[in-house]
């Protein structure tokens, strides 16, 4: 007997209280062919982040495993008018295309804004639609989604860095500052990682290392395509 990819899991619908099935990717099937260094998963079949949103046939409460249970009723009554009444038939609960999956974080990212979830559940959502975007080959809005996800890692930074894995963060900042060819805040971040003596992941320390390098390398490269007047101006 051939084991599907998909399964089926119950959801209750924390809003409209309603149960409900949808689909994830058994453990099995989850096989990475390489890893960005951003951290962005690319797999050779299946991809397990198009089911990480789950959606609410009932009313669109579209959420991960992140957000919180409970609702503000000020909250329930902005979602109702932004989402529950505007609801199309649209059901995310089977299998997904990349477009499904696109939709599904855009509502997630909404949702998400409407019950003020915490600034790591958001910058996780901007950072998972950079990477839709880049399986697509679509610099320009994967440009646009990295920036929304680098401003909201610097907020979580700010407000909940103390509480979480720091090294990671920063690295994440770091590199994301590299990708979007902000060279000088993304050495900014690589040194602080490499020169913080409290900074015990080592992991972290090595990947920053490697990624100092390669900003230099970026900045250097840029710097050999100018023409000779800029080059002396910068």
């Amino acid at each position: 007997m051939m084991v599907e990819p998909l399964y089926e899991i119950s959801v209750n619908c924390t809003y409209c209280e309603n149960s409900y099935k949808t689909m994830k990717v058994r453990p099995s099937f989850k096989k990475a062919s390489k890893t960005d260094t951003d951290f962005c998963v690319h797999y050779k079949d299946i991809n397990p982040d198009f089911y990480v949103v789950r959606v609410c046939p009932f009313c669109g409460y579209a959420h991960t495993e992140n957000f919180s249970d409970k609702w503000k009723p000020t909250q329930r009554e902005v979602f109702y008018e932004r989402v529950a009444q505007n609801l199309s038939m649209r059901n995310y609960c089977g299998e997904r295309t990349w477009e499904d999956t696109l939709l599904s974080y855009k509502l997630a990212l909404l949702t998400a804004q409407i019950r003020d979830e915490k600034s790591r559940v958001i910058a996780g959502l901007l950072h998972h639609l950079a990477w839709l975007y880049r399986f697509k080959g679509d610099w320009e809005q994967e440009e646009r989604f990295l920036t929304f996800a680098l401003d909201a890692y610097v907020s979580v930074y700010e407000t909940e860095g103390l509480d979480l894995n720091n090294a990671r963060l920063m690295y994440l900042i770091g590199e994301l500052n590299r990708r979007l060819s902000r060279f000088n805040e993304a050495v900014k971040w690589f040194s602080r990682i490499i020169n913080d003596r409290k900074i015990m992941d080592a992991g972290m320390i090595r990947a920053s290392r490697e990624q100092w390098i390669a900003t230099r390398e970026d900045m250097l490269a840029i710097r050999m395509e100018l023409p000779d007047e800029m080059k002396q101006a910068t």
